[in-house]
């Protein structure tokens, strides 16, 4: 049961960010992505790769290198689309919390690998800040399109928002079949993001179609306005001779 959860969990996180790779290295569309969660989603990756090398679940492992690969590429294609967020003074402001996630991958690793310290005890800390610092991490998303009213968001795949909040809701099964409160609940912070997401793309979506205009709305309108004006141009002619 909890390795049929785990893998679920894990085809459903592999599959849901290949929508957004699509949209975003294909077609280049990266409208509405929000640099700062681009940046942390990659560095989230790694130490969700480093807690699973960690407690020894192939899920986790395998999730979060296929995953990984999937947000660095759609990182990689917003900050190609937009140069001004490699400039020194954005990239301090939005890539700063994920060179510090980085950093806490690496030295868990290095502590167990080269100071031989018990990677249970790593795991447990590294699980917890973890957790806090992926519930934040969804924010910056959510909150820019719930406040940006006029943000464009063609850019940001439904298909990946859906799928994510599917692969959310194994990840909280899996992590209570595992007795994880760290996995379940950050993946439950997530869910609730992620449903919060798709409401938005949604109800945008539906909102958001483009206007007819009056001419072929209104054909018959249009012919007697142009019948009109021909015959007040002929009785002008008329007049002046």
């Amino acid at each position: 049961m909890i390795a049929a959860s785990g893998f679920l969990a894990a085809a459903l996180s592999i599959s849901n960010i290949w929508p957004q790779v699509w949209r975003s290295c294909r077609l280049g569309r990266t409208q509405g992505l929000s640099p700062t969660s681009s940046w942390l989603a990659v560095a989230l990756n790694l130490c969700w790769l480093t807690f699973g090398l960690l407690i020894h679940d192939p899920a986790q492992v395998v999730t979060h290198a296929v995953v990984g690969t999937g947000n660095t590429a759609v990182l990689a294609a917003l900050l190609i689309a937009r140069p001004e967020l490699r400039s020194r003074r954005v990239l301090a402001r939005t890539a700063a919390g994920a060179a510090g996630l980085a950093a806490l991958a690496v030295g868990s690793a290095a502590t167990v690998t080269l100071l031989g310290v018990a990677a249970s005890s790593v795991a447990t800390p590294l699980g917890s800040v973890v957790t806090l610092v992926g519930m934040a991490a969804a924010l910056p998303q959510l909150l820019g399109i719930l406040f940006d009213r006029n943000r464009d968001l063609s850019g940001m795949s439904p298909a990946r928002w859906y799928l994510g909040a599917a692969s959310c809701t194994c990840w909280v099964s899996h992590g209570w079949l595992l007795h994880q409160p760290t996995m379940w609940l950050s993946a439950g912070f997530g869910l609730a993001c992620a449903v919060a997401t798709c409401m938005v793309l949604r109800t945008r979506t539906r909102t958001a179609r483009p206007a007819r205009p009056f001419a072929v709305g209104r054909p018959a309108v249009a012919a007697a306005t142009g019948l009109h004006l021909h015959a007040a141009q002929v009785r002008a002619v008329l007049a002046a001779a």
